[in-house]
């Protein structure tokens, strides 16, 4: 029997941005254990409902994780919205349907990005940020924050978009489409991406679903599931797909997360056609009173807020259940035993986002 070692993955490592630790336990050169320990950047965010209204717990919503901000606003403003019977106007959800899927473009070609970092592609991780950066200038243009929005609220949205700015926006998309595709191509069909990939780190479809797997961790592995089938927001008025593949390994969440790029841009072209006119919020009165379950489709996958109100202005109970921390699971399982070398590229495949997991 091999001698077995606990070598320390983490939190600060050259090609994962994130803050997570993995101690892996190997025999030789291959990993037998994943052992995962979070909670160096715990922030409390969860018990500041004590301290802040319910109207102002919207801006700390959007700071459970940078990347998802605006979508962490959307959930908890639609919980409230719930426990409250506000009609949000058309037009609002039109708007944070529009916002939302720029948050998914402008953070799976951020993932992208770091993805051609880990395999030393640095040209590619460059190209990739650089659409990225021209996606962040539109939405500085209509929110006023890149990353950060700060553009939705408990009733609605707290800015309008001409549709002026729309037309434009769905021009500028028109034109990245042609070279997200030129870009996606070499994740796609380049050989050296494709040894580094395909059939490392398969979920089966029936591990993925015992072990809680969401987004494209999970529809990568044959799981058509995708809350925005739920019809929250715009969603109910538009048509869209889907995105899945059966294979379950990291070529194959990668290409979900490519294709989800392309659904993202048809989305939106879908929304401004139908944008309909009118306000963008409702006045809020009184203090909401009773609980909610707000189940929202992050680019990481599934988000679910627990919002437990009791009539007055600080909420009794907010719980937040994030996308990564669904995802650790797997990737535990996925690592059980991988090639040492693989384990950078395996975590990058599930998204990880450590500070919104230690919410």
């Amino acid at each position: 029997m091999a001698n077995r070692t606990i070598i320390p993955f983490g939190p600060q490592h050259p090609v994962l941005p994130e803050p997570i630790h993995l101690d892996l336990v190997v025999e030789d050169e291959r990993v037998i254990e994943a052992i995962p320990s979070i909670g160096f950047i715990h922030r409390g965010l969860e018990k500041l409902v004590e301290k802040k209204d319910f109207i102002d717990f919207t801006y700390v919503a959007e700071r459970i994780c940078g990347i998802c901000s605006f979508i962490h606003g959307q959930t908890y403003c639609q919980g409230i919205e719930e426990i409250m019977q506000l009609q949000v106007p058309d037009r609002a959800k039109a708007l944070r349907t529009i916002w939302g899927e720029m948050s998914r473009l402008h953070s799976h070609l951020l993932w992208l990005g770091l993805m051609a970092d880990a395999f030393g592609f640095e040209s590619l991780f460059m190209h990739c940020w650089r659409l990225r950066e021209t996606l962040l200038d539109e939405i500085e243009a209509t929110t006023g924050g890149r990353v950060i929005f700060g553009s939705c609220k408990v009733g609605g949205t707290r800015r309008d978009v001409t549709d002026a700015k729309l037309a434009e926006i769905v021009r500028i998309l028109d034109g990245m489409e042609q070279e997200i595709r030129d870009i996606t191509g070499v994740f796609m069909s380049d050989s050296t991406v494709k040894h580094r990939m395909r059939g490392v780190g398969i979920i089966t479809k029936e591990e993925a679903q015992a072990l809680g797997a969401v987004g494209p961790t999970l529809r990568a592995s044959g799981v058509a599931q995708d809350m925005r089938t739920l019809g929250y927001a715009f969603f109910n008025k538009i048509n869209f797909k889907t995105i899945t593949r059966t294979e379950g390994d990291c070529q194959a969440r990668c290409e979900v997360r490519i294709d989800e790029l392309f659904a993202s841009i048809d989305i939106i072209r879908q929304v401004v056609a139908q944008m309909p006119g009118g306000a963008v919020d409702v006045e809020v009165k009184g203090n909401p009173n009773g609980e909610f379950f707000s189940r929202v489709e992050q680019p990481r996958g599934e988000v679910v807020y627990y919002i437990k109100a009791n009539g007055t202005k600080n909420l009794q109970r907010f719980r937040a259940r994030t996308p990564t921390f669904a995802n650790l699971a797997p990737l535990v399982k996925m690592l059980q035993g991988c090639d040492l070398a693989d384990v950078p590229v395996m975590a990058l495949t599930i998204d990880p986002c450590i500070s919104c997991t230690e919410r």
